[in-house]
C-alpha cells in the first residue's frame, strides 16, 4: 500500500458538538494528524470520541446500539430487550441528552479536508406508526400501549441531499429504518477493556498479505525484546496472533501481557482504516511509562504510512510528555484540553510549541 503524498492531509480539521451528554456547545479546532485529548473526569473526553464515531456513520441508526456509545447499560447482542420497551428507551436515549432533556436536538458538525462540511442531527420524535398492543382480553389497553417515539438521525454532507435513519425500541424487538449514503470517512474505536483477538488476527493477515507485517512487529519489539516474529494462527480453533520469542513453540500474544495486545491493536487499527480516523480511549492503558516514547513513534509511523488520523484521550502526563518527545518537530501533533466551566464546557488547543511549554510547567491532564 502506497503512502499518501502528504501525510495526514485527509483529516478532520474541526468539530462542533451541541447538546450531547456533558456538552451544551463546544468546538474543537486545530485538529492535526495526531491528537491528544486531556481533561478531568466528566469533562467529555469519551463523549467527544463518541460524537465523531456517530458522525462517521452517515446517519446509520445501528451505531446507537454500539457498545462504545451505550457504555454497558444495554447489550442487544445478548437479547436484553424486554417487553418494558419504554424503560429500555430511557436507558438508551435519555443519557445522550444534557440534563436528560430529550426535547433538545443533538447536533454534531465537522469540517473535513476532503469532504468539507459534515453534519449529523439527532432528535427524539413521535413516530408516524402507532403501536397498539392487545391486552390478554384482546382489548386495546391505554395502560400497556407502547411509547411511539423514535430517535431520528439526519445526516448531511456539504449541500448534498440529507440521509435519514430511524430507530425505535418495541416490545421484544428493535425497529430500524435507514436511507443509505456513502460513509464520509472510515473509522474504528480502540477502547479500554474491549478486545477482539480474531479481528486483530484478521487485520494482521491483511497486513502480511500487503507485505507490511513488519509494522506491528517493530512496534511490539519495543515491549518484548525477545520477539522474533508474529503470525495470525488458528491452530487453537479461533484466529489469534501468536509470537515467536525463541521458545520451542509459538506463544499467544494475549499471554504476553496487556501492553502487547494494546500496541498490536493500535497499529493494526491504524492500518485497517487508511485515510480514515482511529479513536482511542485512554491510549496509555497497559503501557509502562518507559516505553511510551517508542510507542508514539510507532503510532506516528503507522499513521503516516496509511494516511490515518489518530484522536486519543489520556489521563497521563507521562503519555503527553512522551508524545511531545517522540513527535517534536513533526508538525503533526496537537493537544486539546477539555475544561468544564460555570458557563459550560470549552476546549483549549495547544500546538507543538505550546505543548513543550505546558510540559515544562507541569501541565495538568487529570
Amino acid at each position: 500500500m502506497n503512502s499518501p503524498s502528504i501525510a495526514g492531509e485527509n483529516i478532520i480539521k474541526s468539530v462542533r458538538i451541541r447538546n450531547y451528554r456533558v456538552f451544551e456547545d463546544i468546538e474543537v479546532t486545530g485538529l492535526s494528524r495526531i491528537n491528544l485529548i486531556t481533561g478531568r473526569n466528566n469533562s467529555g473526553k469519551t463523549s467527544l470520541l463518541e460524537a465523531l464515531f456517530l458522525l462517521s456513520g452517515a446517519g446509520n441508526p445501528e451505531l446507537l446500539l454500539n457498545q462504545h456509545i451505550i457504555r454497558g447499560t444495554f447489550s442487544p447482542a445478548v437479547g436484553v430487550v424486554s417487553p418494558a420497551a419504554n424503560t429500555i428507551q430511557e436507558m438508551l436515549w435519555k443519557p445522550m441528552f444534557p440534563n436528560l432533556d430529550t426535547k433538545r436536538k443533538i447536533e454534531i458538525e465537522a469540517h473535513q479536508s476532503i469532504h468539507g462540511s459534515l453534519s449529523l442531527r439527532l432528535s427524539l420524535e413521535r413516530s408516524n406508526v402507532i403501536e397498539l398492543p392487545f391486552s390478554e382480553s384482546h382489548k386495546i389497553s391505554a395502560e400497556n400501549s407502547i411509547d411511539d417515539s423514535e430517535l431520528v438521525l439526519s445526516f448531511k454532507r456539504g449541500v448534498e441531499t440529507e440521509a435519514k435513519g430511524r430507530i425505535k425500541i418495541l416490545a421484544g424487538n428493535i425497529q430500524i429504518k435507514q436511507s443509505k449514503m456513502p460513509l464520509p470517512f472510515p473509522v474504528t474505536i480502540v477502547a479500554t477493556g474491549i478486545t477482539n483477538p480474531q479481528e486483530d488476527a484478521n487485520r494482521l493477515g491483511q497486513l502480511r498479505k500487503q507485505k507490511q507485517g513488519h509494522l506491528p512487529l517493530d512496534a511490539l519489539k519495543v515491549i518484548e525484546r525477545r520477539l522474533q516474529g508474529i503470525e495470525d494462527n488458528s491452530s487453537s480453533g479461533v484466529p489469534a496472533i501468536w509470537g515467536d520469542i525463541g521458545l520451542p513453540e509459538l506463544v499467544p500474544l494475549a499471554v504476553m501481557g496487556e501492553g502487547m495486545m494494546r500496541v498490536a491493536r493500535l497499529v493494526l487499527s491504524i492500518s485497517a482504516v487508511p485515510n480514515g480516523v482511529v479513536l482511542v480511549d485512554e491510549i496509555e492503558t497497559g503501557l509502562h511509562h518507559s516505553v511510551l516514547t517508542d510507542v508514539w513513534k510507532a503510532v506516528d509511523a503507522a499513521a503516516r504510512q496509511f494516511g490515518t488520523q489518530v484522536i486519543a484521550t489520556t489521563h497521563s502526563i507521562e503519555c503527553m510528555q512522551a508524545a511531545g518527545e517522540a513527535l517534536n518537530g513533526s508538525g503533526g501533533l496537537a493537544l486539546h484540553r477539555l475544561e468544564a466551566t460555570d458557563s459550560g464546557n470549552r476546549c483549549v488547543t495547544y500546538d507543538e510549541e505550546s505543548i513543550a511549554a505546558a510540559i515544562r510547567h507541569d501541565f495538568e491532564v487529570r
